[in-house]
């Protein structure tokens, strides 16, 4: 079973982009979990939401405390939350980030593959604002290619946002797949 857990902030998408790779893994027969972690906070607020995937039935349901990838849209949060708590060793941390470097002194001591997108630069220039979800997910399908096809992300993803908005957030998708770095 494949774990997520994503970071950010009210109002950016959050559980949507943990919902789009869930229902992603459906088409292609998989077993999933997708819920948010969130009351009544505000928008700007920061919020989780989950993701599991299984070619079994998922028998748990609670949090997901040890999760095989984070994913974290908004890098205000690094600043203020040790966002790779829990991570199993060896696992992965997806950031909407500019610089590598920074990631490299963030995580230092982390045993984790970390990867990094500009993706509030690209949803700009793409959609028009800084919604990072699509962006997001289009890098977590790359670096974690288990989970679902893109194939299967990008008709989900058309399935959710119809005409242009659905057509923009497709070739969001595609540019963060394309684009997603490894620190090294």
């Amino acid at each position: 079973m494949l774990e997520f857990r994503w970071h950010g902030r009210g109002g950016q998408g959050v559980w949507t982009g943990s919902n789009l790779l869930a229902l992603a893994a459906m088409r292609e027969g998989k077993y999933i979990q997708s819920f948010p972690e969130f009351g009544p906070e505000r928008s700007g607020a920061p919020v989780k939401a989950f993701t599991r995937i299984s070619s079994r039935p998922i028998t748990i349901h609670c949090h997901v405390y040890n999760p095989d990838y984070i994913v974290i849209l908004d890098p205000t949060l690094l600043e203020t939350q040790n966002l790779a708590e829990g991570l199993k060793p060896g696992g992965k941390i997806i950031v909407n980030h500019t610089s590598p470097d920074k990631l490299k002194q963030i995580f230092s001591g982390v045993e984790a593959e970390i990867w990094w997108l500009p993706a509030t630069d690209l949803a700009v220039k793409t959609l028009g604002r800084g919604i990072t979800n699509t962006a997001m997910l289009g890098a977590t399908i790359k670096i974690a290619p288990e989970a679902a096809k893109l194939e299967s992300v990008i008709e989900t993803v058309r399935g959710r946002f119809k005409g242009e908005a659905g057509e923009k957030n497709v070739e969001l998708v595609e540019k963060a797949y394309k684009e997603v770095k490894r620190v090294e």
